[in-house]
């Protein structure tokens, strides 16, 4: 614990000043320095961000942080008045300079105007904690670095920069403390937030512990890119039921614009950054993280019991489904998520053609906006053409669970 760790300081400074006669004029000042030296570095490191700013923060608007400082009930005690805590925004290259300089320097100016900067730092008695909450934080602006090629103000990332001067006693020694938050996106209009979210996930999932800030690598082996995905999918949608292999193989596909390599081909495979969310898709207006990212908001939003209970296959493109469906019954369907339309669900299903030979039809892809006014299950039981979910099972026993029974049919 870090309490015993000071407590073991103050009784080696006290060691060594008894015995200051015998260790001479030469070498007393020599160890005491060593001992403030460890002492200050053991505080600097137990000041921690304890809640950290929101990842993507949107200007003018207000957000919470707070900081803790482990020591703090220990060596603030007898402190007349409580220490203020500044909190300011930093670039990734101050965040840099401070990392390198072991945050021995001092911010020279900020990269941004907050208000509401200055928290006082405070123990609680009952809970035995030191800590600075920050509650009516806001940003009112941000001033924008020179970014480097077609780098996007939504790939710019800075920091929360927290910092205050603390005097401990009994030894009086002056320590100025700072943390670095997580790394934010600061975006202006509501519109850049996918975008955001984007750099945040890719820094998050893809950056390692130790690391100069913000690195991160520009490619990533596309297995961790399925893990993060997965996880990023089950933490959004709140389920338990994951990506399967055939999910992964299909959006491999669509991310390497490959369809003719194997799902063993593509596990060695490395994916770039712009893969990710810079290149658009083939014959689509919006990139791989976009059309991703619509599918969890409206699984989260309107699809989380179906997609939980199993009942879409979601990840499969069009032409694989054809090749499922085209030897089926007639009213055989599945649900896929669209290709064409960021955030939409359709249902493919068998119908038979005029020439009396089998043909699969895709009906328009249902939005969130679709599904907030009737229900996923209750469109379903309305199209009498629908009959058996893939593979053979009665579309009343897989989805009456979500038929809403007092609207009846539309």
């Amino acid at each position: 614990r870090c309490e015993s760790l000071v407590e073991v300081y103050f009784q080696l400074q006290q060691q060594v000043m008894a015995a200051s006669t015998e260790l001479g004029p030469e070498l007393l000042p020599r160890l005491l320095e060593r001992l403030n030296e460890v002492l200050s570095s053991l505080v600097k490191s137990s000041f921690l961000v304890e809640k950290q700013p929101p990842q993507v923060l949107k200007t003018q608007t207000k957000f919470q942080a707070s900081v803790r400082f482990l020591l703090g009930p220990q060596l603030l005690k007898a402190a007349p008045k409580p220490y203020m805590v500044r909190a300011d925004m930093v670039t990734e290259k101050q965040a840099r300079e401070l990392e390198l300089s072991n945050y021995s320097n001092t911010l020279s100016e900020s990269t941004g105007e907050i208000l509401h900067n200055m928290v006082a730092l405070e123990t609680n008695p009952t809970s035995g904690t030191c800590c600075a909450n920050f509650k009516n934080v806001l940003l009112k602006k941000i001033k924008r670095c020179e970014r480097k090629g077609s780098e996007s103000v939504t790939e710019e990332k800075c920091a929360v920069l927290f910092s205050t001067n603390v005097t401990l006693t009994p030894s009086n020694i002056s320590i100025h403390l700072q943390v670095l938050s997580l790394p934010i996106v600061v975006i202006v209009h509501g519109n850049q937030d996918n975008n955001a979210k984007a750099t945040v996930l890719w820094d998050n999932a893809f950056s390692d512990i130790e690391r100069v800030p913000f690195v991160v690598a520009e490619r990533v082996p596309w297995e961790k890119m399925c893990d993060t995905l997965n996880l990023k999918f089950m933490a959004e949608v709140q389920t338990t039921k994951g990506l399967l292999k055939d999910h992964y193989f299909f959006l491999a596909q669509k991310i390497f614009n490959d369809h003719s390599a194997s799902p063993e081909d593509f596990q060695n495979r490395h994916v770039s950054w712009a893969q990710f969310n810079k290149e658009i898709l083939p014959g689509r207006g919006f990139t791989f993280w976009q059309w991703f990212d619509g599918v969890l908001d409206l699984t989260k939003r309107c699809l989380k019991s179906y997609w939980s209970d199993r009942l879409i296959m979601g990840f499969i493109s069009k032409q694989y489904v054809c090749k499922l469906l085209s030897m089926e019954p007639d009213g055989t369907f599945l649900l896929r998520f669209s290709d064409s339309e960021i955030g939409g669900v359709t249902i493919a299903y068998v119908m038979q053609g005029k020439d009396g030979t089998s043909q699969v039809e895709n009906i328009q892809p249902f939005s969130a906006k679709d599904l907030s006014i009737r229900s996923l299950g209750d469109r379903i039981r309305d199209l009498v053409q629908l009959r058996n979910l893939y593979p053979n099972t009665p579309k009343d026993q897989a989805f009456g669970s979500h038929y809403n029974s007092e609207l009846g049919r539309a």
